[in-house]
């Protein structure tokens, strides 16, 4: 399931050094705008303390966890909507991703250099939202007038429900709001606005990078964005990104764990990121926990036990009999498979059960 999350924010607000911390991959990281310049994709493992726990009941031959795509995205500046920089390279970028990652500078460091000059994490928020609200409505002011022939004259029923969004989408983007602030009931309206991929509808998570010592309560910078964005409902996290390169520098997991103590921290700022851009794809985990291995497999939040089946092999799916479920607690309590299945705790689950996230299961199947 490749879902991708974009790393997106002004040139030298931390973008890299935190992609950096993130993944295996070294992104270039310099004090100089567009140093940044091809998408650095990266396979970013998630964090998961379930699979640890099962795996000292288990005894497995391996544990593996499951995975989250980010990218790293050249700094969008002013004017990108209209080409400026790398304008429309760079937006091209996004528009393949399924959620952004925003980082905002919420740092002061005379050594790193601001392209506007002063740190502002408001301003700098506006000048990202702007540009890509500026490319959303040149994306619907340019398919308005298809649709509209097509729904008045024509009398066709998809571009009547497809120029309704349309025009709700302008209204909205002429306001200097976000395509995200608003939402439709009917899962036609739905299904045509995901159609039009546009940039502003992505979910996003602010990231404010700060220096070491606000890692653990966050700064006077961290407060403005918090008011900036409140009515938006998205999540912010504090992150030093720094401190982050610091910590994967560190070879074992006791240094790591010392180090987080030292600065107040009880998870690193990238375990945090990583769980949250899991959550904003609307991604949950089940797991299978055998002498062979302990996995984690990924499932969009909402899918029945068949199509979660199908994410281990499409015969699972299409050969469907029962799932066998149980509850992590439940597993961990009882300490083993045998035990939970003496308590009564087994659960025998058909083709409409909902999977939970952390559910254990054995599916049982026949093509």
């Amino acid at each position: 399931m490749s879902l991708q999350c974009g790393i997106v924010g002004l040139p030298n607000v931390g973008k890299s050094t935190l992609f950096n911390c993130l993944s295996n991959a070294k992104a270039q990281s310099a004090n100089f705008p567009f140093c940044t310049i091809e998408p650095n994709v990266g396979v970013i493992t998630v964090p998961d303390e379930r699979l640890n726990k099962l795996a000292e009941i288990v005894h497995p031959g391996r544990i593996v966890p499951t995975t989250v795509e980010i990218v790293d995205i050249a700094g969008l500046v002013k004017g990108a909507s209209k080409g400026e920089g790398l304008g429309n390279q760079f937006l091209g970028n996004i528009r393949e991703t399924d959620a952004i990652i925003h980082v905002l500078r919420c740092f002061d460091d005379d050594n790193v250099v601001h392209v506007d000059g002063t740190v502002d994490p408001v301003r700098d928020k506006a000048v990202i939202d702007t540009e890509l609200q500026l490319k959303d409505l040149e994306t619907v002011e340019s398919r308005l007038p298809k649709v509209e022939k097509l729904a008045t004259m024509g009398g066709n029923k998809d571009a009547k429900i497809e120029y309704n969004v349309l025009k709700a989408y302008k209204e909205v983007l002429e306001q200097g709001k976000n395509a995200r602030a608003i939402s439709f009931e009917s899962k036609e309206e739905q299904q045509a606005a995901r159609n039009l991929f546009l940039l502003t509808s992505k979910p996003v998570l602010y990231v404010c990078n700060v220096d070491e010592g606000s890692a653990a309560s966050g700064n006077a910078y961290v407060e403005q964005v918090r008011e900036a964005v409140k009515e938006e409902e998205a999540e912010i996290l504090v992150v030093a990104a720094q401190t982050e390169a610091d910590i994967a520098e560190l070879e074992t997991y006791e240094e790591r764990q010392e180090f987080l103590q030292e600065a107040g921290l009880e998870e690193s700022g990238v375990n945090r990121l990583i769980k949250a851009a899991y959550k904003m794809l609307q991604l949950e985990t089940f797991i299978t926990a055998g002498e062979m291995e302990v996995k984690a497999w990924t499932f969009h939040k909402g899918w029945k036990a068949p199509q979660c089946a199908g994410v281990i092999h499409t015969d699972f799916e299409r050969g469907f009999i029962r799932a066998e479920i149980i509850k992590y607690d439940d597993y961990i309590s009882y300490g083993s498979e045998a035990g939970v299945r003496e308590a009564g705790k087994l659960h025998i689950e058909g083709k409409e059960y909902v999977m939970q996230d952390g559910d254990i299961v054995y599916f049982r199947f026949n093509v």
